[in-house]
């Protein structure tokens, strides 16, 4: 999938099947549903996840939590705005797909 097929399944009701949980979550975040979104990355033991788990927290203005997940992730925290924290995520995750 690419990152304009994965913005175009946006309009569909529920994620694509093919999506990973990860991905899931980020398509759930940008559906506006941080909390499903959050439900599904925090307790996945991988730095991917723990990337996400970052981001949402960020997200959500907790600055202190992203930190510590963002340090879990292997991951300085970001100096670019968090929509483009996403699309960043999301296009190294599809990459690996």
């Amino acid at each position: 999938m690419t990152l304009s097929e994965f913005h175009h399944s946006l309009v569909l009701p529920s994620p694509p099947t093919i999506l990973n949980a990860l991905l899931k979550a980020l398509w759930l975040d940008a559906k506006g549903d941080w909390q499903k979104s959050h439900e599904l990355v925090q307790d996945l033991e991988m730095k991917e996840a723990a990337w996400i788990h970052a981001y949402l927290h960020r997200k959500e203005g907790d600055e202190s939590n992203a930190r510590y997940w963002y340090s879990r992730a292997g991951k300085i925290f970001p100096k670019v705005d968090v929509k483009r924290e996403w699309k960043d995520i999301v296009e190294e995750l599809l990459s690996r797909q």
